[in-house]
């Protein structure tokens, strides 16, 4: 499957995993998981969802209607995820290789990042610092050969780029340290307090000191 197929399938997935929904509202809240660069027309995401209704990962039933309330001519139908769909959601968010770091995958894996274990979101995590630190070196490499060959306004576009991938890389160390952070919290090992001598209870006794 594509890369950008399997993004759009992990977003329909996620987001049908908290709640059955029409193909309006599905849309709606693809555009928002997906980000503001992406606008995904009924063009995309019905092509997908057939698909994903021929796999078995999702269901679909026309929307009943309330009693009293006049029937609309163009009946809603509402998709819900079966358990395959489940099963097909959970196996992608495990998936921790390169391409859960890229630009679009990463934004709708960071999404669902609740139904993620946490060693699994360290992985990406870091995976995507990586990948950033190694892009940040590029550019702010070529930038320095370049932008006296480029008029300011480019030279400023290539600043302003390699001033977000720094935002990013900052961001991306804030998440790191805290899930870290979080670990250690849940780890009885680390949380363990040390043991005291109780009130009253006599002094350790110390080799080769006598008592008088």
């Amino acid at each position: 499957m594509a890369r950008r197929g399997e993004t759009l399938e992990l977003a329909v997935l996620g987001l049908l995993h908290e709640t059955p929904m029409h193909g309006y509202e599905l849309r709606k809240q693809l555009n928002a998981v997906l980000g503001w660069g992406r606008v995904l027309s009924y063009g995309s995401l019905y092509p997908a969802l057939k698909k994903m209704l021929k796999a078995g990962w999702i269901a679909e039933h026309v929307e009943s209607t309330t009693a009293g309330v006049a029937v609309s001519r163009r009946q809603r139908i509402v998709y819900e995820l079966t358990v395959t769909g489940n099963d097909r959601f959970a196996a992608l968010m495990a998936e921790s290789g390169p391409a859960s770091w890229e630009d679009d995958n990463f934004d709708v894996r960071f999404a669902f990042f609740s139904r993620t274990d946490m060693e699994i979101r360290l992985r990406i995590l870091e995976g995507r610092r990586a990948r950033l630190e190694e892009r940040l070196e590029r550019v702010q490499s070529q930038l320095t050969r370049t932008q006296k060959q480029m008029d300011r306004y480019a030279t400023e576009l290539q600043r302003h780029g390699v001033e977000s991938v720094e935002r990013e890389v900052r961001w991306l160390s804030e998440l790191i340290n805290a899930e870290r952070t979080a670990d250690l919290k849940h780890d009885p090992l680390a949380s363990k307090p040390t043991e005291t001598a109780p009130t009253g209870a006599p002094p350790p006794w110390t080799p080769g000191k006598e008592a008088k």
